[in-house]
């Protein structure tokens, strides 16, 4: 498997945290790795990826991977969690956790129980949670600089099918090689897993499949929508809409980018209500050509990347001022 010389630079850039990651992985027995709640394709195609990885190549190692399954990409592009009770958190583990930038989005919080964490991230973390971290804003996906550190370990290999999580999330979180973070490492990680021999037609195809029931999303939605004076195209999704099209909160953001690619849209965002007695709330899914939109999203209860994040708003009264913030970024 050929390195190109920004994966190289990738790993020399960590090369001290990624030789103690690997001896940290070669002495512990037990291994978690944890990712977010209400995963997208970065949290789990890097979960999975990274703990087929670690069964591949250390197959006398007990590898475990835990937290929510997706409503629909569960078992469509990845297996179930693993459902571990509280005992086996009271041995000695590793915890790895991916994709993660603040405790309150851990999705199982039994990693505190671990003797050693290690983070690996491509967001700005606002909690210090680990052993030690490993982070870099600048990577379009967590699954891009996870291989790009396995990858300096020429010892191990990739097989094809760690490689397929791995570029499913690399995908996902690049929009397709479309996002302004998408750099010459995204697409020399991207050539790697595909030389394992991986079919990236059928990944996409089992990636952006749909049912005939989700015309009848799109048509709500392509219906009901709404845009500002400066381009901010939005849609919103209450409880009642979502039994009567049959999907969940999860659900309600995956049209978000119907509203990509037309000229006078600048911003397009899903506005999903959640009754989730733990945090109601209205979930947004924000996404931008142009524009970067994570400090509007930090504003409003949320965060994420330049021109894909997430927010929350507690009532819609609070949805004219946000969709006022977004206009205000729009020249």
């Amino acid at each position: 498997m050929k390195l190109e010389k920004s994966i190289i630079e990738e790993g020399q850039k960590f090369a001290s945290k990624n030789k103690h990651f690997l001896k940290l992985i070669e002495k512990y027995d037990r291994i978690c790795v944890f990712r977010h709640i209400m995963p997208d394709y970065d949290a789990l195609g890097t979960q999975l990826g990274l703990a087929t990885w670690l069964k591949d190549n250390f197959p006398n190692k007990e590898i475990k991977v835990v937290g929510d399954n997706h409503v629909t990409f569960t078992p469509r592009l990845f297996p179930e969690m693993d459902k571990l009770s509280d005992s086996w958190f009271n041995k000695p583990f590793l915890a790895i956790i991916v994709d993660v930038a603040n405790l309150p989005r851990i999705a199982d919080p039994r990693f505190e129980k671990a003797e050693a964490i290690i983070t690996i991230d491509h967001h700005p973390h606002t909690d210090d949670f680990a052993l030690f971290d490993i982070t870099d804003t600048s990577c379009a996906a967590a699954s891009e600089l996870v291989v790009s550190l396995l990858l300096n370990h020429k010892k191990y290999k990739i097989s094809a099918k760690s490689a397929e999580y791995f570029y499913i999330a690399l995908v996902g979180d690049s929009g397709r090689f479309q996002y302004s973070s998408t750099s010459p490492l995204t697409f020399a990680v991207a050539s790697n897993l595909i030389s394992t021999g991986i079919k990236i037609s059928n990944i996409y195809e089992k990636m952006y499949l749909k049912q005939i029931d989700d015309l009848a999303v799109t048509a709500y939605i392509l219906n009901h929508y709404n845009i500002s004076p400066k381009g901010v195209a939005y849609y919103v999704l209450d409880e009642k809409i979502q039994k009567e099209l049959k999907i969940t909160t999860e659900r309600g953001k995956e049209n978000v980018n119907l509203f990509s690619n037309i000229e006078g849209i600048n911003i397009w965002c899903s506005i999903t209500e959640d009754t989730d007695p733990k945090d109601p709330c209205w979930r947004i899914s924000i996404r931008s050509r142009n524009y970067t939109v994570n400090g509007v999203a930090t504003e409003f209860g949320g965060g994420g990347h330049a021109q894909a994040s997430g927010a929350k708003i507690k009532t819609l009264d609070e949805l004219p001022k946000f969709i006022e913030a977004l206009d205000n970024l729009i020249k």
